[in-house]
């Protein structure tokens, strides 16, 4: 049966809703779009929760910032850097059907993406072990308390929700990797890696964000 719009074969991955398999791709990649658009609102909330909070508290929020693990932030960093790499090659790879170095960088995403974790996992518990966690059990000696616990407040809320976001792109990529080993993705089917992309770039670029906010400004004093 022809498709009618484009005038080749049928897609067996076209949905009947859709009149051309090219059509439900815009579609997939709209709605992606859309959804990335509902993300940069909410982190942008966060986002300027933080900078008004830092204008009327710079002492504290410096203060706080000391405390954080300048080395692991920055690994961090290029972790996430290097697994925007990755991505992008798998994209590529199943854009041209090459399926071993798809689930390679699949593989290696989600590995680079575990490393991130593990060492936010590190850090809280730094933060736990100091007493630095919002709360009656907040121990701060300078007497700012109150504004250095809001720093951790939102230290916690936004890296939280970053991680979060890192925590269900991991899940993603595991179900992305069984559905790559049963060759589901090719020349002719990946919009879901190709999406998976830009959420995972997305999620890649909020942290390039956070790092500097949270982790370098007012380092230079």
């Amino acid at each position: 049966m022809p498709d009618h719009a484009s005038g080749h074969a049928l897609s067996p991955h076209r949905q009947l809703q859709f009149e051309s398999y090219e059509q439900q791709q815009e579609a997939a990649t709209f709605g992606m779009w859309a959804f990335l658009i509902t993300e940069v609102l909410f982190f942008g909330g966060l986002f300027a929760a933080y900078t008004i909070y830092r204008l009327k508290y710079p002492a504290a929020f410096q203060k706080g910032s000391l405390t954080l693990d300048l080395y692991l932030g920055g690994f961090n960093t290029a972790v996430l850097i290097g697994s925007s790499l990755t991505m992008a090659l798998a994209v590529h790879a199943a854009q041209t059907s090459r399926q071993k170095a798809l689930v390679i960088f699949l593989a290696a995403t989600l590995l680079l993406g575990s490393v991130f974790l593990g060492v936010k996992v590190i850090e809280y518990g730094d933060k736990f072990h100091h007493h630095h966690v919002p709360g009656p059990d907040f121990r701060w000696r300078a007497s700012d308390r109150g504004p250095a616990q809001l720093y951790f407040s939102l230290y916690f809320a936004m890296t939280g929700m970053h991680a979060l976001h890192m925590v269900v792109g991991v899940v993603v990529l595991a179900v992305l990797i069984v559905m790559a080993l049963r060759r589901r993705f090719g020349a002719d089917y990946f919009t879901p890696i190709e999406n998976f992309g830009l959420y995972w770039h997305f999620v890649d670029i909020v942290w390039i964000f956070l790092f500097p906010l949270l982790y370098l400004i007012g380092r230079h004093g």
